[in-house]
């Protein structure tokens, strides 16, 4: 499974950021995750217990945040919204253009239990 590989991939991070800032434990993580990330947000949330078992995030509890699809039109230069299966530029129609948000996962918080 992807998600999983991706789970213990963050929290990796998560584990290093919780040493580096002296926690005890780890109370949520806020992902935020664009539709062309290639994540299926479900099957994240369904790993992550497995992928956090016995960890300093074992009672953590994963919000996830869409982020939208953002295009550059390289025709007028203007930048929008747009859907997964239609990058058109929203304010001429061009359908040249440039991805700048969307296909991204980011580790957007941790918040963390401290002495």
């Amino acid at each position: 499974m992807h998600e999983l590989s991706l789970c213990q991939a963050l929290l990796g991070q998560v584990e290093a950021i919780a040493q580096q800032h002296r926690s005890e434990g780890v109370t949520r993580i806020v992902l935020q995750i664009g539709p062309l990330a290639g994540v299926e947000p479900r099957l994240l949330q369904e790993a992550f217990p497995v992928a956090c078992a016995g960890s300093v995030a074992a009672h953590a509890e994963l919000a996830i945040e869409s982020l939208p699809i953002r295009v550059r039109c390289t025709r007028c230069g203007a930048e929008s919204e747009a859907t997964a299966n239609r990058l058109l530029c929203g304010a001429c129609g061009d359908w040249q253009t440039q991805l700048i948000s969307g296909d991204e996962m980011v580790l957007a918080s941790v918040e963390m239990v401290r002495d």
